[in-house]
């Protein structure tokens, strides 16, 4: 997902840079994940992982050397932790903080060149988030109401001003463009399993005081951000079943480890007092959650206990 050039937004990220401690280690003991034994074994080489801040686990140090600043592309993203223990021979790593579906066919910024250049016919597993940032829903949507929420603590007064303009966004252009990017992803690699994967809950279903000095949005709001997510995971479903690409399903398993929770719990850092990431994304024990679902829902055969 994209930072925004907000003052609110760029004290909040400024904020998670300044933070030195280290963030929870990576949770990807293969030992924990065992042998896959499937009919039809998914080829996880070459692997290619594409994806905005989501993927790149922006924030999260320690970051890969030589690659592009401006992405943030951390050593403990989930695509790391999915080759750790698929042990692929070729790993394409160009994961980037801000990326759109836009970004796979032109460069997102100078150096860094667009995503699907990464991807070739010989590739055969792609992994990604993506769809967050397009129409700037991500920032608009999150750290717009937590901008307007000191106006109405208890209340909803983003819902008041947006009501269903970002779920249309989401809805009417969201879908087709993850449409497109995906068929795009498909044509330069039609062996590849290509697996979308859904973003994990940023907030729970009510908004709750003891959450809000975290995640300073309004607790009437909070269900309807709730909402919002549930309807961007769905067209990121659709759009999977609509090309033939494989949807990992971060909803279920992400319950109860929302920015709103405990450090030891959460899997998405809040957007004050982040730790080891950048404020609303995932630490590294949320990346390694990623990883372990889209390795078990893929049914992807581990090189655990070897």
């Amino acid at each position: 997902m994209r930072r925004t050039t907000s003052v609110l937004t760029a004290t909040l990220f400024a904020a998670s840079m300044a933070v030195v401690a280290a963030g929870p280690a990576s949770a990807t003991a293969s030992s924990s994940w065992g042998h896959r034994h499937h009919h039809h074994a998914v080829k996880t080489s070459p692997y290619v992982a594409l994806g905005d801040s989501y993927s790149s686990a922006a924030g999260v140090n320690p970051f890969v050397v030589g690659s592009p600043p401006a992405c943030s592309r951390s050593t403990l993203n989930y695509a790391h932790d999915i080759a750790a223990v698929t042990k692929p021979t070729s790993f394409t790593d160009v994961t980037c903080s801000g990326a759109k579906t836009s970004d796979f066919y032109s460069s997102q910024s100078a150096g860094v060149a667009p995503q699907l250049d990464a991807v070739t016919n010989k590739t055969r597993l792609v992994t990604m988030t993506i769809g967050g940032n397009d129409e700037n829903v991500f920032v608009d949507s999150f750290f717009g109401c937590a901008a307007i929420s000191a106006t109405d603590v208890t209340g909803n007064p983003c819902q008041k001003k947006y009501g269903s303009t970002f779920t249309d966004a989401i809805v009417n252009q969201t879908y087709p463009h993850l449409v497109t990017a995906l068929q795009a992803v498909h044509k330069k690699a039609p062996h590849a399993t290509v697996a979308i994967i859904g973003y994990p809950e940023i907030l729970p279903s009510t908004g709750s005081l003891a959450c809000y000095p975290a995640m300073p949005i309004s607790l009437g709001d909070v269900p309807w951000l709730h909402h919002q997510q549930d309807v961007l995971n769905s067209v990121v479903r659709r759009a999977a079943q609509q090309t033939g690409s494989r949807f990992i399903d971060m909803a279920p398993s992400s319950v109860g480890h929302d920015a709103c929770q405990p450090a030891n719990k959460r899997w998405i850092e809040p957007a004050v007092g982040p730790i080891n990431a950048y404020p609303v994304h995932p630490n590294a024990v949320g990346e390694a959650a990623i990883a372990r679902q889209t390795v078990l829902q893929l049914g992807i055969r581990t090189h655990a206990g070897h």
